[in-house]
């Protein structure tokens, strides 16, 4: 693989990763342009969610730190006597309540659904559409009012809510995991940078295997199948590393100013271009 190819693959998955505008809907559309099958896609893929994966511990490495301490404290409550949970043990139990109902859609889809289903989901058209559709969505839950709620307010039920839509976009390319968590949360009521916040912490695990789960495949796969090398995926997972961490800080740093308006104008304009070029670039 070029070094160019390496570059525009890792910057989109990097970029679009944490940001709510679908980093497999772009990721999708780069490796179908490039020709990426195989273990060629099994390595990238995997270099890539591990660059982005800890892009969002490094950034978020306090929220992190008290999620690992909240988790041991839930381990020790049945042994505690009596008291509230604190603040960490409520923020590790809200992560883990939001995880189930994804990881479940998120096998089925991959055991259960036969590969001609799987394309059809995949296609340019899902992800023209979903782009629009949940766009439309992110700028209804963003400006309907009443949010200003932190995750000290949130309850088990949001958080199961907000972890359960992952599903979503395990299925349906273009949703983009990180835009409908948050559009769940500014529905939920909860304040744009907290929305943008939780729904990092809980795609953290996703992410992790969904690494893990690519990196099974490529054990798995034919080393002739492909011609990436693990320098290919090193290069890869610094710069989605590197590109990752930058457009954490710039989300962050503009829902402190300003909506969603911006990413939801994007996904439009994505979706409606796709709708345009697909068929005079025979896409499908």
């Amino acid at each position: 693989m070029s070094f160019l190819q390496l570059l525009i693959i890792s910057l989109v998955q990097g970029i679009t990763e944490w940001l709510p505008v679908s980093s497999s809907g772009h990721v999708l559309l780069a490796a179908s342009y490039f020709d990426l099958e195989g273990r060629d896609e099994y390595l990238i893929n995997a270099m890539a969610h591990i660059g982005t994966l800890f892009a969002v511990l490094l950034y978020f490495w306090r929220d992190v730190g008290r999620a690992f301490e909240g988790g041991f404290e839930l381990l020790k409550a049945p042994f505690a006597s009596g008291g509230r949970r604190s603040a960490k043990a409520n923020l590790a139990l809200h992560i883990l309540a939001s995880l189930p109902i994804a990881l479940v859609v998120m096998v089925a889809y991959e055991f259960l659904l036969a590969d001609a289903q799987k394309d059809a989901m995949r296609s340019v058209w899902v992800v023209a559409a979903t782009s629009i559709i949940f766009g439309a969505a992110l700028w209804w839950a963003d400006i309907k009012g009443g949010q200003s709620r932190q995750q000290r307010d949130m309850t088990i039920r949001d958080a199961v809510l907000i972890g359960a839509t992952q599903a979503v976009a395990a299925l349906l390319p273009g949703t983009s995991r990180s835009g409908i968590t948050m559009t769940a949360a500014r529905a939920l009521g909860f304040e744009r940078t907290e929305a943008a916040r939780f729904s990092m912490l809980i795609g953290a695990p996703l992410l992790a295997a969904v690494g893990a789960y690519a990196f099974l495949r490529l054990a798995g796969s034919d080393a002739g199948e492909g011609i990436a090398t693990l320098s290919d995926g090193l290069i890869v997972a610094g710069l989605s590393f590197a590109s990752g961490f930058l457009s954490i800080w710039a989300l962050m740093e503009l829902l402190k100013r300003m909506s969603f308006l911006p990413f939801v104008i994007y996904r439009f304009l994505l979706g409606i271009g796709l709708l345009i070029a697909a068929p005079i670039m025979g896409l499908s």
